[in-house]
């Protein structure tokens, strides 16, 4: 009996371990579009963070402001 446990213990942490999270962010950023400041979100749905933050990070360096993930 503890061998089954620990067989079906190890295979719920690897079936965890290979799924990958993903889950909504939003990219909340502040520019100056050149008439006045603008805030704006952007949702990121289904995504990983580290794809999320990359989109975040691009999405400041083209509307030249500053851009956070939440």
């Amino acid at each position: 009996m503890k061998k089954l446990a620990l067989s079906i213990a190890a295979l719920a942490f690897i079936a965890t371990s290979m799924t990958s999270c993903k889950k909504d962010y939003t990219c909340a950023c502040s520019y100056n579009n050149g008439i006045a400041d603008v805030t704006q979100d952007f949702p990121m749905n289904n995504a990983k963070k580290k794809d999320a933050t990359e989109a975040c990070d691009a999405l400041a360096v083209f509307y030249k402001g500053k851009c956070d993930l939440k």
